[in-house]
């Protein structure tokens, strides 16, 4: 790997990286790899692929970003026909994806924090897609039953639907069921999608419109990699969440 940009920034240092003469690109920020795509700007991660997929599922035409990285999935969207607002506190990264990760102009981003801006919005989206961490945890205030009311309300009713994030390091991480509990404080409907027996995986929860969505599948591969990212996404499933976890089991790096 070549690295091709270094860029300094509150919230910690970005590299990009070049692979295979330009055909892959990394954005690394605090070592942590955080974005994969190819020279298109399509992501490398299941987890994208899975998010997206879901998306299109729901009919998804008005979105909201909580997290932007590389901004992969938001490039996915735009080549799609969907309206994307992204929102992050690091301006370098919008500069990144932007120069870096093919996320289009068309693209409405913000420098904010995801509860401020929604507080500060009516606007009423499709879908809301929290992908946002500060370290190795998704930050308190984004993991309350007041955050949760608050993105119910700016979403489309009855409609709409959220996609959470959340970095599980085991099967006996608990972090993914403890965050679809929270969610259920104001959600009717929550479901848990993970890749059990995977360890360092990405599990989503989803809560709101979203009883009728099926098990994910690639529908826009890129450029290389397509057989492995197929392989992950067929990992993934819904499975029955747990709304009490016991705390024994709970503490390992990374749980809430």
């Amino acid at each position: 790997m070549i690295a091709i940009a270094k860029l300094e920034s509150e919230f910690g240092d970005i590299e990009v990286l070049e692979y295979r003469a330009r055909e892959l690109f990394f954005y690394v920020q605090g070592g942590c790899f955080q974005t994969e795509t190819d020279r298109d700007g399509i992501s490398l991660a299941p987890y994208i692929h899975a998010i997206y997929s879901l998306l299109r599922q729901a009919g998804a035409r008005d979105v909201l970003m909580i997290g932007c990285g590389g901004g992969s999935l938001g490039t996915m969207l735009a080549k799609a026909g969907v309206q994307v607002t992204i929102v992050d506190k690091n301006r370098a990264s919008f500069e990144i994806a932007r120069s870096y990760f093919r996320l289009p102009d068309s693209i409405d981003c913000h420098v904010a924090d995801g509860k401020e801006f929604l507080l500060g919005t009516t606007h009423s989206y499709d879908a809301i897609v929290l992908d946002a961490y500060d370290g190795d945890s998704i930050p308190l205030h984004l993991r309350t039953r007041e955050f949760f009311r608050l993105v119910r309300s700016r979403l489309d009713q009855p409609h709409g639907c959220l996609i959470a994030n959340v970095h599980a390091l085991h099967d006996l991480d608990g972090a993914p069921d403890r965050y679809a509990a929270f969610a259920k404080s104001a959600f009717g409907d929550v479901r848990l999608l993970d890749a059990q027996g995977v360890v360092g995986r990405n599990a989503l929860i989803v809560a709101g419109n979203v009883k009728d969505l099926r098990n994910p599948t690639l529908l826009m591969p890129p450029l290389l990699d397509r057989e492995e990212i197929a392989a992950g996404l067929g990992r993934m499933a819904f499975r029955p969440w747990h709304s009490e976890w016991p705390s024994a089991r709970a503490e390992s790096r990374g749980s809430f």
